[in-house]
């Protein structure tokens, strides 16, 4: 994950370079319609026993899902992962469901699942897709986020420090048009398996983490059991003792 954050950052530099200057009416990735219908491409993982992390990003998922549908807009989901399935299966509006891949997850299951949601897109069954997937921070940190898919979009140059990064200008050969034509698909299969990365590395410290609670908590209840069963053992002693010196003054 560590190592494949450089290459996203980059691709997304270029990327935002070269869509800045071909017109985006030659893509059909990068058109932009009337939002009517929206799909939400969900990444979870295939396993449990890591805390709230599924549930995180299925609760974000379904703020969404209310959001858009209170603006009149259609949504669907595309669960990758079996856990965000079982949470959103319940809504019934899973149009698709890629189980058991994020265990061992490659390059080529990231193309599958970006060719499904931009195949999608071009017939014209959503105008907009999102994708959802817990970012990390650190061991302790895992955060529930949603990035725009599709369309692909220009990325603006932000104000201030980021500006002054930009000190020359880019010469493309072949035309930035021919590029984009094959960078685009490339693109959207780097974004999806970034957010895999992100996710796997995600559940495992998440897991590690629950794991970690579980483990204190069945010390911290441990000694409390020790506590009271030396309290009892005590009294249980205690009481044997009254009784045999009660019988010995009985007797005198």
């Amino acid at each position: 994950m560590e190592a494949f954050r450089p290459y996203t950052a980059k691709f997304n530099e270029a990327m935002s370079n070269l869509s800045g200057r071909s017109s985006g009416g030659s893509f059909p990735l990068m058109e932009r319609r009337e939002v009517k219908t929206i799909e939400l491409a969900v990444i979870t993982s295939d396993r449990g026993l890591c805390g709230s992390f599924n549930s995180n990003i299925v609760k974000l998922a379904e703020r969404k899902m209310r959001e858009y549908e209170g603006q009149g807009i259609k949504v669907s989901f595309v669960c990758v992962g079996k856990k965000g399935y079982q949470l959103l299966k319940r809504t019934e509006k899973v149009r698709k469901v890629f189980r058991d891949i994020m265990g061992t997850f490659q390059m080529y299951n990231a193309r599958e699942i970006a060719t499904e949601l931009s195949q999608n897109f071009l017939a014209g069954n959503a105008d907009k897709v999102e994708i959802l997937y817990g970012e990390f921070a650190s061991v302790a940190v895992q955060r529930p986020t949603s990035k725009d898919f599709l369309p692909v979009q220009p990325l603006e140059a932000q104000a201030g420090a980021e500006t002054k990064k930009i000190s020359g200008e880019y010469i493309y050969e072949p035309s930035a048009e021919e590029i984009m034509d094959v960078l685009q698909p490339l693109y959207l299969n780097v974004m999806v398996y970034h957010a895999m990365l992100e996710v796997g590395a995600s559940e495992h410290a998440a897991r590690m983490t629950a794991m970690d609670n579980a483990t204190n908590a069945c010390k911290d209840i441990i000694s409390k059991l020790t506590i009271l069963y030396n309290k009892a053992r005590q009294a249980a002693i205690t009481a044997e003792l009254m009784d045999i010196v009660g019988g010995a003054e009985a007797l005198k």
